[in-house]
């Protein structure tokens, strides 16, 4: 009969238990070797009493180490404001680029250069101006020229037998001016004075011949009241000439004192007066 083998139970593995700590409290406190040892937590004491002064030691190095740190924001906020203090003084004060004598004497000069060129530049569009004008003057004058050569030429063409019978007889002679009154002559010269003080300043008194020529014009454009007068009516070679009566005529229109009327085909200018 076999034998019936037997399982083997194995132990399991224990920690062993740790001995009771020579130094520990317990032993402390029942060790024959300190026997001035206190009993119970009596000797918790003296090492909660070294305890709360190695705290208050702490606290003290912590309040210390926050004051050190609020005087050297301090610190550094005094030296940045001492060396934003310095660069503006060194932009301000140390400026080597300031203006000297010799800045202001060349900014003078500059000064006195564009006024000069702003003087040369208004004299260039003043010469501007006039040579427009002249140039509208001309053209203006070519225009009653041409006028009045059509209808000559027109007034030709029709009367060409009248013309031929008539060439016999002496020429007529014009009418005369409407011979005036002391007291008429004097009425015409203040409406010619007063008329004149509203044209330009060439033609009151800067410009003495002009300023002939605007009255012999004036008095023309009067003694052909209401039928109107044609330009080369008022050219009195040499002293008023085309050019003059022309540059005349457009103050006057312009002044709106003279109406110019081409409607019948002929250039007329008729007399309006100052209101």
């Amino acid at each position: 009969m076999s034998e019936i083998s037997m399982p083997t139970t194995q132990t399991p593995h224990r920690t062993p238990l740790k001995r009771v700590s020579q130094g520990s409290l317990f032993a402390l406190s029942r060790s024959g070797a300190y026997p001035d040892a206190p009993h119970g937590l009596g000797f918790l004491e003296p090492a909660m009493s070294e305890f709360v002064d190695e705290t208050e030691a702490l606290q003290n190095n912590v309040e210390g180490m926050m004051n050190l740190s609020n005087s050297l924001a301090k610190f550094n906020e005094s030296f940045a404001s001492w060396l934003y203090v310095m660069n503006m003084n060194a932009l301000t004060v140390d400026w080597l680029q300031a203006p000297s004598n010799a800045s202001f004497i060349m900014a003078k000069r500059r000064a006195e250069k564009d006024a000069l060129d702003a003087m040369e530049a208004l004299q260039a569009k003043k010469r501007e101006v006039e040579a427009a004008a002249a140039a509208v003057a001309d053209r203006t004058a070519m225009t009653d020229i041409t006028d009045i050569e059509t209808t000559f030429a027109d007034n030709s063409a029709t009367n060409t037998s009248a013309q031929t019978s008539k060439s016999a007889s002496a020429p007529k002679k014009k009418p005369g001016k409407p011979k005036l009154s002391a007291k008429e002559k004097k009425e015409r010269s203040l409406e010619i004075e007063r008329i004149i003080s509203c044209l330009p300043l060439e033609f009151r008194g800067s410009d003495p011949n002009l300023r002939r020529s605007m009255e012999t014009v004036i008095e023309g454009l009067l003694n052909a009241v209401p039928q109107g007068v044609k330009l080369i009516d008022l050219i009195k070679p040499p002293d008023l000439i085309q050019a003059r009566v022309n540059k005349c005529l457009i103050a006057l229109v312009n002044r709106k004192v003279v109406r110019k009327d081409n409607s019948t085909g002929t250039v007329l200018y008729h007399w309006v007066g100052i209101p």
